[in-house]
């Protein structure tokens, strides 16, 4: 297994915090790439979005992520956005950097998360919501993710390893997709 090791998934797959349990467990360094994105541009990647275009952003995502692979930590967990992946070559980028585990959900499951989470700081999510017909914001975010992650899923399934969520919604789940790929990890390398 070829380190460092990145995360990928839709949006609210838990990549975050299953990079931070997964990095307390190995005593690695974790970096949420949106975090990163932030420090070296000075904007969230929403504010980012707005501002100057989904185009700038994904060229402005790709040279951080390529300046973070330049560094000479190999022990990382990276999570990335969830359209990171998807765009232009960036996953065989990630697959040649390193290691990659795709967070996969169901879109009933994303959905329910999305809203937990709270979309108005997830521009793509909330602008997505709105461009759906349907009777409420649920039935629209729904018909959103399930269009969207098809678009998606075919790209996060290039991943070395898939990793499938339970089919419930408890708190627990992101630490039982942290012990799943704790084992792999440990069993590999």
């Amino acid at each position: 297994m070829e380190l460092p090791i990145y995360l990928i998934g839709y949006m609210a797959s838990g990549k975050t915090t299953v990079g931070k349990i997964l990095a307390n467990k190995l005593g690695w360094s974790f970096v949420d790439l949106d975090d990163a994105f932030e420090e070296l541009y000075g904007y969230t990647t929403g504010e980012y979005i707005r501002k100057f275009g989904m185009e700038a952003f994904r060229k402005k995502e790709k040279a951080c992520v390529e300046m973070l692979s330049e560094l000479p930590i190999q022990k990382v967990i990276y999570a990335t956005g969830g359209g990171y992946p998807c765009w232009e070559d960036n996953m065989d980028c990630l697959k040649e950097l390193g290691t990659c585990f795709y967070l996969r959900w169901k879109p009933e499951q994303l959905t329910k998360r999305l809203f937990l989470s709270g979309i108005e700081h997830r521009p793509v999510a909330k602008d997505g919501m709105n461009a759906q017909q349907g009777a409420n914001d649920e039935e629209k975010m729904l018909a959103f993710v399930r269009g969207h992650l098809a678009e998606r899923a075919e790209i996060y399934e290039q991943a070395h390893y898939i990793i499938d969520a339970p089919n419930t919604l408890h708190d627990s789940n992101d630490e039982v997709l942290a012990e799943q790929i704790y084992k792999l990890i440990t069993e590999n390398l």
